[in-house]
């Protein structure tokens, strides 16, 4: 097994490179700067090239002796359509065909690191330097072209990858076979801005095709040479973190109780990791079943059932780290004439993976080689270099598709799952977790509670607005790390809690407090983050103040929404749907009408707090729900979701995340929960976690804003973000009961309204 790295590139002479054929790589320097290698073509087919010397460098462009354009990008594409987006970038700004253009994407020895890709940040981050370097590229052709004709640079132009100079043509790889060039930084490369060929086109998505022949695209589909299976056997207490004796809970293991089993090659156990590798898959997954593991007992976990959720988060210890704190704020809270205090839970999701976590590793010759479906390959090395005990140039990362996830599911897992075993065997190993293994240990979504506090003054308007957000999780440290005692079983609280924790309303009087705190089972990141969760209770409660306020939802908002584009994007999201306006509830139905209508509106932006002023994409919802007063359940009948992306890219890539968000959202809040016993999780079958059917879907209207002229947003997560507060206030547009809870079950609709009966009969 053989690969490239940083090191054995550097040995490469100039002189090898230019005997070669010559190829040209521009780089994107983090903060605009630009810089210039070379290597071999050969070289790069079979995964190498010379990584400039630069910690944060964000793209490579490269132009191949045949012409071939391939780009280089440490994010990764999870199903949203990124790596058509970003060819059709370096398509338009280096003048090429769109065909002729490869993206890179993920792979560690050959992509940067740009850490996991996550936040929505792939286009918005990644476009501008994807650009710049496509741009100095063209550039450094035209100076070829220049010199070789003698015709001025700035009578040259560039088409379909050719230089036209004086009446002749050079096709790009002919200008830059055998070159030895050093250039220039230029941070103020001039970018194209008219005639796009593709940006701004609905250009159809290149991973489309191979999905659709069957051919090779995803992870659990690849097969290496000599490949053993492998398969591992997890503590019993299924994704519960630090506070199980995870890395002290193995007591003993009984290898000859599979002694009769065909095709077993070893039982590799260090410390708490147990895993079997088979000659084939089926042996490996019956190894696994029969192996006898005794662990110790533990079942320490709190009530983490829907009904003690809520007291649950209330008593876990928490951490205030105050976002902002307006002068006199306090004191406005207890001075409101109307006072509205609620409690917002969010429960524990699942990234529901249709595809278990799979990797292959193969582990030799001072070597390690990992092909994996994982959001994180350069996390995914540094992992595996402290889980070995190597240097990570040492590691090689290869990125394939996997079934999606958004998220931190057990791809990461996986791999070090694989190397633990391939050192073991000296051979490659493929390793699938099992449906409920992947249930079990992905690390969750997070369960939340946000509390409010606030009120409205004698105009009932508002007049004070306090939120406390406490979103209790981390990264989730790879397990093999955890069990084989490289690293130590501790939590730490991550401030992942703070995402869109400030709303974009301008109230008098503000307070917002991220209550950090470590995770109470094994929990990181998944769509939306906390933002949908704190989002549901902004979107909720000012709903609430509107009721109060007797005034149409959507004008309330406006008296504090001073974001032009917000308020232009509402304005389109109303003529969109036919807002009819005025107070909710106006349409009440009679006490005796069985299925009743409503309709609901929330807003919002999704705003990382990490990357300061980072907002990605707009997003509004107007939701139409009929509940059935009799069974409690909700059908979302229709989404209108508009949304403002800036510049899109690709529109249909944009439309096609719209959907998929409000899908997968709508799933979230009308269905989704983890289940747990004292021991963990319990929902690790479909059966025990219900996802939205084909036959429950909503329709889905959507309007995408134009606006080609501004920055591109992100859009991988802003339409999700609004949907549980929409849906909310149109269920209680149409029943008069507030949810404060998610997911609105059939069960805790009838209660609500049970509850709201007996509290008229109560009060007459």
């Amino acid at each position: 097994m053989k690969f490239f790295t940083k090191d054995n590139q550097a040995q490469l002479t100039r002189r090898q490179l230019l005997k070669a054929g010559g190829m040209l790589m521009v780089g994107s320097v983090a903060g605009g700067h630009l810089l210039m290698a070379q290597t071999a073509p050969e070289a790069t087919a079979k995964g190498a090239f010379a990584i400039p010397s630069a910690k944060l460098v964000d793209s490579f462009i490269a132009i191949g002796a045949d012409g071939s354009v391939t780009a280089y990008n440490g994010h990764v594409d999870l199903g949203t359509g990124v790596r058509t987006a970003l060819g059709q970038l370096v398509a338009d700004e280096l003048y090429v065909d769109f065909a002729a253009v490869t993206m890179v994407l993920g792979h560690t020895a050959r992509t940067p690191d740009l850490g996991p890709t996550i936040a929505s940040n792939t286009i918005q981050v990644s476009s501008l330097p994807m650009r710049h370097a496509a741009a100095q590229v063209r550039q450094l052709l035209i100076k070829l072209a220049s010199e070789k004709s003698g015709v001025p640079a700035d009578r040259i132009t560039t088409q379909k990858g050719f230089v036209i100079a004086g009446g002749k043509r050079y096709g790009y790889g002919e200008l830059v076979q055998g070159q030895d060039l050093q250039i220039e930084v230029d941070d103020k490369i001039e970018l194209r801005k008219s005639g796009f060929e593709y940006v701004g086109k609905s250009v159809q998505r290149v991973d489309i095709p191979n999905k659709v022949l069957g051919a090779l695209t995803y992870i659990h589909d690849l097969r290496v040479p000599g490949m053993l299976h492998g398969r591992v056997i997890r503590p019993p207490y299924t994704g519960a973190d630090a506070t199980a004796p995870l890395g002290s809970s193995l007591v003993s293991v009984d290898e000859k109780s599979i002694a009769h089993l065909p095709g077993i090659v070893k039982v590799v156990v260090k410390g708490d990791f147990v895993g079997v590798v088979a000659e084939r898959e089926e042996q490996a997954i019956a190894a696994m079943r029969q192996l006898k593991v005794t662990w110790k007992e533990w079942s320490g976990l709190p009530d983490m059932s829907l009904s003690g959720l809520h007291q649950t988060l209330v008593d876990h210890a928490k951490t205030d780290r105050v976002l902002q704190e307006d002068e006199g704020a306090l004191q406005a809270i207890e001075q409101v004439k109307t006072a509205l205090t609620r409690d917002y839970v969010w429960p524990y999701h699942a990234h529901g993976s249709i595809g278990p976590s799979c990797a292959i590793a193969e582990v030799g010759d001072g070597q390690i080689q990992v092909w994996t479906g994982s959001q994180n390959p350069h996390d995914v090395c540094k992992d595996i270099a402290k889980l070995m005990d190597v240097k990570a140039d040492n590691i090689n990362v290869t990125r394939l598709e996997a079934s999606g996830c958004y998220g931190r599911n057990c791809a990461d897992d996986v791999c070090s799952d694989a190397v633990l075993m391939s050192a073991a065997v000296g051979k490659p190993v493929r390793v699938q977790l099992m449906r409920e293994q992947e249930a079990g240990w992905e690390p969750k979504g997070t369960g939340q509670l946000i509390r409010v506090r606030g009120g409205l003054d004698e105009q009932n308007n508002v007049a004070a607005y306090e939120l406390r957000t406490c979103y209790p999780s981390n990264n989730a440290t790879a397990l093999a790390l955890i069990l084989t005692g490289k690293v130590s079983a501790k939590i730490e609280a991550q401030q992942m809690g703070d995402r869109t924790a400030i709303p974009q309303y301008e109230y008098p009087k503000m307070r917002v407090i991220s209550q950090d705190a470590v995770p109470i089972v094994r929990a990181s990141w998944m769509r939306g983050v906390s933002a949908l969760p704190n989002v549901f209770a902004h979107e909720s409660w000012i709903d609430e103040c509107a009721y109060l306020a007797k005034a149409d939802p959507i004008e309330y908002r406006l008296r504090y929404l001073k974001d032009p584009r917000a308020v232009a994007l509402i304005a389109e999201a109303k003529k969109q749907c036919h807002w009819q306006e005025g107070p909710a509830r106006r349409n009440a139905a009679p006490d005796d009408q069985r299925l009743v209508k409503g309709r609901g509106f929330a807003y919002a932006r999704y705003f990382h707090s990490k990357f300061p002023g980072y907002g990605a994409a707009w997003a509004t919802w107007v939701v139409d729900v009929t509940v059935d007063r009799e069974t409690g359940e909700v059908k979302v009948d229709k989404v209108f979701v508009a949304q403002d992306t800036g510049a899109m890219v690709n529109p249909a890539g944009v439309r096609h995340q719209v959907h998929g968000n409000v899908v997968q959202s709508t799933s979230r809040v009308l269905k989704e929960f983890v289940t747990f016993d004292k021991s963990g999780v319990t929902s690790v079958e479909w059966g025990g976690y219900p996802i939205l059917r084909f036959d429950e879907l909503p329709e889905i209207d959507s309007l995408l804003v134009e606006r080609p002229n501004e920055a591109p947003m992100g859009a991988g997560e802003s339409a999700s973000v609004p949907s549980a507060a929409a849906v909310a206030n149109a269920i209680f547009d149409a029943t008069g009961v507030r949810l404060l809870e998610v997911p609105f079950t059939p069960s805790r609709v009838l209660a609500a309204l049970k509850a709201a009966k007996s509290g008229q009969a109560a009060s007459k």
